[in-house]
């Protein structure tokens, strides 16, 4: 069966969505904004340094407004705020689960850190990353830190940091009563979607309450110029998010209870399909100034129930549960030692606990008659420290050293096949026969360290350089997925190539070495009318976690292409260049604002064992826009290029894909408390297929064929906000 379809499905519960109308009462108070810790020095002469090198790398990117507002209306993903941003690329799952990608680096080597928490994902096929628990319009920043990070933006991470958060809570000025809110609507015609969020806020001076809730639907999407449906891109999502702050003086603390439900989203490019996943948790933040300097203290709890089996698009039937719980904190102290100098020191714990079990299928003599253990009780502790150094020397020179280590503590049960004694199971059998022999513990010492400069040459250019050292340990499916035979080893894997993945007891951390240098040119006056960032990288990771061969997966009962794979430890280097700017063209009382917005990243990564290419390494890529903004109205016009990506991961094969344009349409209307969005994504109905997207798998099982998975089509997107 092709996993593209011609006809369209008809639903038969429409979804519509209402917008109520909504009235500012009298007795809503003054919003009072909180004010950010700025903890730059200023001299003697009375002038100011630079931004914190820590917090305000040059290698950090945040998106502009009119592109935030576009990927907004475009998709339900909060990894879709990210794709305009220079060495940031993701890859696709569900339309709900993309994979973050900085410079060539994916999913676990990005530290991807959601109000301060980093969340692993809860399942073999990393369905659920971090970014898939908030939705987009929950989100107030998000920057993306590709190549040199800061040792305390976190570790156990090669690639960089992408931080995303919520909006502090709001209060109101003392002795009133503030009452705030706001609702979006959206619908996006291809695939039929719709897309509801909301939140409301009622707060004093001291108290304020939140509650916030969103909700995503969609079917499955058509690519495009006629390709025809692509099976397995449905999806159904709900969020619950209730905030309470209290804010007394320079203390705020801010605690946080969410709860998700996705009972169902389909994967094209992995065997099996998400079939609910639940999570619950509490994530508290407390920030307090003092005659010393500030004191930030994080702590979190999260469980996870998830399932999987295939989606009615797909043949068979295999479910399969994970039960995760996770828990942390985290402590950062900031000082400042005299006017030229910080000293930052923390401490964070994370755990992540995981059962991984299948249950049995009656009837069948391959799924049964016992549960099939995958991850038995397998946990996996990091405990980190880190110090961190900062000084002005002068209004032109700043410096940052950052030392770090990361303690990562591993272990597993011992694991069970389906059955001991069945023929059709031996594989299983005897490969949980030796896992059980050996020791499952596993212990990875870490350090970290990150040294930069930067330097004001002109007034118009700014230089920032600088060396960084980063480790990270295996996840516990690259060391503890034990089951070799076709049935198993497929589904583990979160490549979305159609291959069979096997773990490894053996492997050691892998260990990043990265030189980087950036160029900024800007406006001199400070009114930021240009500015156009270069930054060239070089990256040599000892002990990198690729993969090597053990045999074909294919056989008489299926039409696979692919091969049972074991992570291993090879060296390899990648190395490119990312480039951003913005230039105003117009700014005037008749015409408005008129800005072009531009981003373009190249990558190269090559396994130096194998010689083969890396996987999911991004061919040339870049966006160009033109945003406009005059009175009420804002408008964008967006043009996305990417090259054909010719080289690729042929032990993965990896399949090459055809170079594309697409051009994106959209904008907004304002009037009073309503804001009117529309767009046009892929105005042109362009075909292509997505460089990062692997493959069909369920074609390739029927078919044989091997074909990318096609990106979507053209769509009519429409929004409709109220805030009060």
């Amino acid at each position: 069966m092709s996993h593209l379809q011609n006809n369209r499905i008809v639903y038969g519960c429409p979804w519509v969505v209402a917008f109520f109308s909504v009235i500012q009462p009298a007795f809503a108070g003054t919003i009072v904004t909180l004010p950010r810790v700025d903890i730059s020095t200023t001299h003697a002469d009375g002038t100011q340094d630079e931004p914190s090198l820590a917090d305000a790398p040059l290698s950090a990117s945040s998106p502009d407004q009119g592109s935030l507002r576009m990927s907004r209306l475009s998709s339900p993903d909060a990894a879709s705020l990210l794709r305009n941003l220079p060495g940031v690329s993701t890859y696709s799952g569900g339309r709900l689960a993309d994979l973050p990608v900085l410079n060539g680096m994916a999913d676990d080597r990005v530290a991807t850190v959601v109000d301060g928490v980093r969340i692993a994902p809860a399942c073999p096929n990393h369905m659920n990353p971090a970014l898939s628990y908030i939705d987009p319009d929950s989100v107030q920043t998000v920057t993306a830190t590709a190549g040199l990070t800061p040792v305390s933006n976190g570790g156990d991470s090669l690639g960089g940091t992408i931080n995303v958060e919520r909006a502090d809570p709001r209060f109101a000025r003392h002795g009133k009563i503030l009452v705030t809110g706001r609702a979006r609507g959206t619908y996006r015609s291809n695939g039929g979607a719709y897309s509801a969020a909301g939140s409301m806020t009622v707060a004093n001076d001291i108290l304020s309450l939140r509650y916030s809730a969103s909700y995503d639907e969609s079917g499955d999407y058509d690519a495009g110029d006629g390709l025809g449906r692509v099976l397995s891109t449905e999806y159904l999502r709900y969020t619950h998010d209730v905030t309470l702050g209290i804010h007394k003086r320079n203390h705020l603390f801010v605690l946080t209870f969410s709860q998700q439900d996705a009972p169902r989203e389909g994967f094209p490019n992995q065997f099996m399909d998400m079939t609910n996943n639940r999570s619950t948790g509490v994530n508290g933040k407390y920030v307090g100034t003092f005659n010393w300097g500030t004191l930030e203290a994080r702590g979190y709890w999260q469980r996870v129930i998830h399932a999987m089996n295939m989606l009615p698009d797909k043949t068979g039937n295999m479910p399969m549960n994970d039960d995760s719980r996770t828990a942390g904190y985290a402590l950062k102290a900031t000082i400042p030692l005299g006017l030229a100098h910080t000293l930052r020191l923390g401490s964070s714990f994370d755990h992540e606990g995981l059962n991984d079990w299948w249950p049995p299928v009656t009837g069948s003599m391959m799924m049964g008659p016992d549960t099939f253990h995958a991850i038995n009780n397998g946990h996996r502790d990091r405990l980190g420290h880190f110090a961190e150094w900062e000084a002005h020397w002068t209004n032109r020179l700043s410096t940052l050293l950052g030392l770090r280590n990361d303690l990562i503590m591993m272990d597993t049960g011992n694991v069970a096949p389906y059955s001991w004694t069945g023929m059709m199971n031996a594989t299983d059998a005897q490969a949980a026969k030796a896992f059980n022999a050996r020791s499952h513990g596993r212990t990875d010492v870490n350090f970290d360290v990150t040294a930069m400069a930067r330097y004001r040459v002109l007034d118009s250019l700014d230089v920032e350089a600088g060396y960084a050292r980063k480790s990270r340990a295996p996840n516990l499916y690259e060391r503890y997925a034990w089951g070799p035979s076709n049935m198993a080893s497929t589904m583990i894997g979160w490549f979305g190539d159609g291959n069979g993945y096997v773990g490894n007891l053996d492997l050691k951390s892998e260990v990043g070495h990265t030189a980087s240098v950036t160029f900024r040119w800007h406006d001199p006056s400070g009114q930021n009318r240009w500015e156009l960032k270069v930054q060239p990288y070089y990256t040599y990771v000892h002990n990198y976690i690729n993969v090597q061969v053990l045999r074909s997966l294919s056989s008489s009962k299926n039409k696979l292409n692919g091969s049972l794979l074991q992570f291993v430890n090879h060296d390899a280097q990648m190395y490119g260049i990312n480039s951003s700017g913005h230039y105003t063209v117009w700014n005037t009382h008749a015409y408005g604002k008129g800005e072009l917005t531009g981003s373009l990243s190249w990558v190269r990564g090559q396994d130096m064992v194998s010689h083969s290419g890396l996987y999911q390494q991004m061919p040339l890529h870049g966006t160009l826009a033109l945003n406009e903004t005059i009175g009420p109205w804002t408008g964008r016009v967006e043009l996305e290029l990417i090259k054909s990506k010719t080289t690729v991961d042929q032990i993965r094969l990896e399949p090459r894909t055809p170079g594309y344009a697409l051009l994106n349409l959209g904008g907004s209307y304002t009037w009073r408390m309503m804001t009117l969005s529309a767009g046009i994504d892929n105005i042109f109905n362009q075909r292509y297929y997505m460089p990062l997207g692997g493959i069909l798998v369920e074609t390739e099982k029927s078919t044989g064929q091997h074909i990318a998975v096609p990106g979507m089509g053209r769509s009519f997107n429409v929004s409709l906000a109220a805030s009060f």
